[in-house]
C-alpha cells in the first residue's frame, strides 16, 4: 500500500476538499485526485465520499487511522535518530464538553509546555465519542463506555457528578403545593440532542415535560440561561458551587448523577502518546471522584490498565 496515497486521504478528511488537501499537501488538485483514486483501486473499495465536506467511507476510515498512526511512529524514528520536525505533531482528542471546561483544564496546563505537540480536541458527547476513536478521526477518547476499541488501550479516570440545579426565582414559580420541583412545567436546558441527562431523569419519574428544551451548545450559554431563569439543568457540582454558595443557583433534589469516565486511546508505541496518558491521569486525579468500587484517582496508574488486541 502506497503511503502517499493513505497521507493524500487524510489529508482530504482533514480539510473536507480535495482542494485544500492539495494546497495542505502542495500539490495540484488533480495529483491528489489521481493518488485517491490508485488507492481505491488498490483496495478495491471507495474511500471517500465526495460530498462537502468530503468524509471518509468505512474503507476509508480505517486508512485514515493507519496514516495518523504512521505519523506517529515516523515522529517516534525522527526523535531516536535526532532528527528535528519542523512542525509539531498535532494529537487528535474526542472530548466532552463538561470535562474541557472543568477538570481537563489541568491537561491544558500541563501540554502549554510541550513545545513539539499540539492538541487538537474535539467536542463530542462521551457516550458517542468512541466513534471518532474507531474512525481514525481521533487518536484517544474520553467515554462512558469502557469496552474496548480494537487496537486501543483503556483505564478508568474516575467520575464526574451531576447536580440538578435552577434559578431560587423558577424554583420557586415551579414548586408542587406538597413541596418538591414541578417537574412536567419546568422549563429544561440541554447542550444538544445527545444530552440526555435531563430526559433520563424525567422518565425515571414517568414525567413528560409540557414544553421543548432549550439547546444551547454552549457551556458559558448555559450558565447564563441558568442565572437568567430560562430553565433547569444537571451540571456538573465542581462547577456551580460558587453560584450554590452565593445563592444564584439551588439544587432541585438530593439525587445525583454520577458519570464514570474512561480514557482510550490508540496502542501505539509513541512517547507523545505516553506523556499524553500520563497527563490526562493526572488532570483527573485533580478532578474526578473515583468510580464505587474503582480505585481512588490517586491511586490510578499513569498507563492505561486494559489493552485491547
Amino acid at each position: 500500500m502506497n503511503l502517499d496515497q493513505v497521507r493524500a486521504l487524510a489529508a482530504i478528511v482533514d480539510t473536507g476538499s480535495f482542494e485544500l488537501a492539495a494546497r495542505t499537501l502542495h500539490l495540484t488538485p488533480s495529483a491528489v485526485s489521481q493518488r485517491v483514486r490508485a488507492l481505491e483501486t488498490s483496495v478495491g473499495q471507495v474511500v471517500v465520499r465526495r460530498a462537502s465536506p468530503c468524509t471518509p467511507t468505512d474503507a476509508g476510515a480505517v486508512l485514515v487511522r493507519l496514516a495518523r498512526q504512521v505519523e506517529l511512529l515516523e515522529d517516534e524514528s525522527r526523535d531516536l535518530l535526532g532528527v528535528t520536525r519542523q512542525a509539531p505533531v498535532v494529537l487528535r482528542v474526542a472530548v466532552n464538553a463538561d470535562s474541557l471546561d472543568t477538570w481537563l483544564v489541568h491537561l491544558i496546563e500541563a501540554a502549554s509546555g510541550w513545545h513539539d505537540t499540539r492538541l487538537r480536541f474535539t467536542v463530542v458527547d462521551e457516550d458517542h465519542s468512541l466513534g471518532l476513536l474507531r474512525d481514525g478521526a481521533v487518536g484517544a477518547a474520553i467515554a462512558t463506555e469502557p469496552t474496548l476499541v480494537p487496537g486501543c488501550r483503556s483505564f478508568p479516570l474516575g467520575t464526574m457528578r451531576y447536580v440538578a440545579v435552577a434559578s431560587p426565582a423558577l424554583a420557586a414559580r415551579h414548586t408542587l403545593p406538597g413541596g418538591g420541583p414541578d417537574w412536567e412545567h419546568l422549563p429544561v436546558l440541554r447542550f444538544d440532542d445527545h444530552d440526555a441527562l435531563q430526559e433520563d431523569h424525567l422518565a425515571s419519574l414517568g414525567v413528560t415535560p409540557s414544553s421543548p428544551p432549550w439547546q444551547i451548545p454552549s457551556v458559558h450559554g448555559l450558565r447564563t440561561a441558568l442565572v437568567a431563569g430560562v430553565g433547569w439543568l444537571f451540571v456538573p457540582d465542581v462547577s456551580v458551587g460558587e453560584d450554590l454558595a452565593e445563592g444564584r443557583l439551588v439544587t432541585l433534589t438530593d439525587d445525583v448523577v454520577d458519570v464514570p469516565l474512561h480514557w482510550h486511546v490508540w496502542k501505539v508505541p509513541s512517547h507523545r502518546l505516553d506523556r499524553l496518558n500520563d497527563a490526562v491521569a493526572e488532570a483527573a486525579r485533580a478532578g474526578l471522584r473515583a468510580p464505587v468500587g474503582s480505585p481512588s484517582p490517586s491511586s490510578t496508574p499513569t498507563r492505561p490498565l486494559v489493552v485491547a488486541p
